[in-house]
């Protein structure tokens, strides 16, 4: 008797396989970025605040177009779209390499994010089509090994290029495995009329408010504190702008007749905390996944190389935890699973609390490791939950919303970390310089004496030069204590996460 799985085809496998390649390189596009970003923000002119856009723009993009991404295949078919996706991915991917200014390469990142987002969710899909469902849990390992291996080898690869070409060189990394994906799909997945007749039935207006909403938070999260926040009629208007077209998309998802997506599934309890917590969950990850390069650049002088071998372990412990999750879940109930990770991941957090002027590697790298440690733990238990009493027909837009709000948790969570760290640097300045008054004694003995031993033109200068150190040593202690209270933050709201797991209902 044949096997289930001799049954499954070659071009089955090279079709799941190339989709594999596909989730490899969007992962391995958000990580390689990270430790070249002060390379980036340095070469291109940018400051810490403006350079968050770079992470941001490529996940406010993926963001809009996941949800998309079961239509459009419905209309052009999956082989068009994934080919497509990929090419203009790839295209972007060595377009970002030449640009000359932070603006053109933010554009840039927003195309890229567009085409990369269609990548991960069809990766999985083929998954679930393409294989037999004795293989499917194999599929998922290697689904999960993908993101792992791509978390883990694209900080030290993308460092190391850095280091020693240009930050340039990071975007030739998706070449390798973009033509691998385009091959496989070209060859393994065969091609399907077009339905193009479905574009009349779009749910444009829905499209079109959820892009102008999401785009306009996003510029208030981002110019805001730039801009002193509701004191700029910009920063107003593009709240108020944002409010209504996040209503109005809300309003045709809930009760127009061509709705894209199912927010309904939001009401359900299971589906809604553990999507609260995975809109937590993305922003902790991909907002500390943008602070820490720029920490250990800003404040400890760290290199591109220096800051990619720091983070190796940050991947490599997920790379290793992560195929024994699925072993793990029979022993031990998801919802406890999820909870320890959220707890883990706020003890890594907590770690990263009380910085100071040595907490480098000492610190900031165990801190890194456990929340890694955590990682898997969430995964793949909160999206077991997450489903838990949902149906087949709606196991669609409960994927693309999840992935959706993960993306999203993860655009505001770096947004709001990066105003945060700014914000608090202002603040502890003042309090430490409203202690620091000329008839302060501390600030006395640190100033050069007017005796005998200096002339007038030679104690000016001393004293000028000294005040200037102060004043850095000053704002070196703020950003110490601002990314502290980051940290602290992001402890706070991953507790808050394991708390609420444990309220989680276990389905049959």
């Amino acid at each position: 008797m044949t096997s289930e799985a001799e049954k499954t085809s070659l071009k089955a496998w090279v079709a799941v396989i190339g989709g594999l390649f596909g989730c490899f390189m969007a992962g391995m596009n958000v990580h390689v970025t990270s430790a070249a970003l002060p390379e980036i923000e340095g070469s291109l002119g940018a400051t810490f605040e403006e350079g968050s856009w770079i992470s941001t723009a490529y996940l406010v993009a993926e963001i809009v177009m996941i949800p998309l991404t079961a239509w459009l295949v419905e209309v052009f078919s999956l082989r068009r779209v994934m080919l497509v996706g990929s090419g203009i991915f790839l295209a972007a991917s060595v377009a970002c390499s030449f640009a000359p200014n932070l603006a053109t390469l933010i554009a840039i990142r927003v195309v890229q994010g567009a085409a990369g987002a269609v990548l991960i969710p069809l990766s999985f899909q083929l998954i679930i089509t393409e294989l037999p469902a004795s293989r499917v849990a194999m599929g998922m390992a290697l689904f999960s090994l993908s993101n792992s291996v791509a978390q883990a080898a694209g900080p030290s690869i993308g460092g190391w290029l850095t280091d020693a070409y240009s930050w340039r060189w990071i975007f030739y990394l998706q070449l390798i495995p973009g033509v691998l994906l385009l091959a496989a799909v070209a060859w393994a997945i065969e091609p399907k009329a077009a339905q193009l007749h479905k574009l009349r039935n779009g749910d444009w207006l829905g499209i079109a408010s959820m892009i102008i909403g999401l785009g306009a938070i996003q510029i208030v999260l981002e110019e805001g504190g730039r801009k002193d926040w509701f004191g700029s009629q910009f920063i107003v208007w593009m709240l108020v702008a944002g409010v209504l077209a996040l209503l109005l998309f809300i309003y045709t998802q809930l009760f127009g007749r061509r709705s894209f997506i199912n927010l309904r599934l939001l009401a359900g309890y299971n589906f809604g905390v553990a999507s609260a917590a995975m809109f937590i969950f993305g922003a902790a990850t991909f907002g500390l996944v943008f602070l820490v390069p720029n920490y250990l650049s800003q404040l400890h002088g760290y290199n591109a190389r220096e800051i990619g071998v720091s983070l190796i372990a940050y991947g490599l412990v997920q790379l290793f935890l992560a195929p024994l999750m699925p072993r793990l879940m029979r022993w031990l109930p998801p919802k406890l699973m999820v909870a320890s990770g959220f707890a883990i991941m706020a003890a890594g957090c907590y770690l990263g609390v009380f910085l100071d002027a040595d907490a480098a590697a000492n610190v900031i790298i165990p801190s890194t490791v456990v929340r890694g440690i955590g990682q898997p733990f969430i995964m793949v238990a909160l999206s077991v939950l997450a489903v838990s009493g949902l149906s087949k027909q709606e196991a669609g837009s409960a994927s693309a919303l999840f992935s959706m709000l993960r993306n999203l948790g993860g655009a505001v969570g770096t947004a709001a970390l990066t105003q945060i760290v700014s914000q608090r640097e202002r603040f502890h300045s003042e309090r430490i310089g409203e202690q620091l008054t000329v008839f302060s004694p501390a600030l006395q003995e640190r100033l050069p004496s007017s005796g005998d031993a200096f002339a007038l033109n030679e104690w000016l200068p001393a004293q000028a030069e000294a005040l200037a150190r102060m004043a850095e040593q000053v704002r070196h202690e703020s950003f110490l204590m601002a990314y502290g209270d980051a940290f602290y933050l992001s402890f706070l709201a991953l507790l808050a996460c394991a708390l609420a797991a444990l309220a989680l209902r276990t389905g049959k």
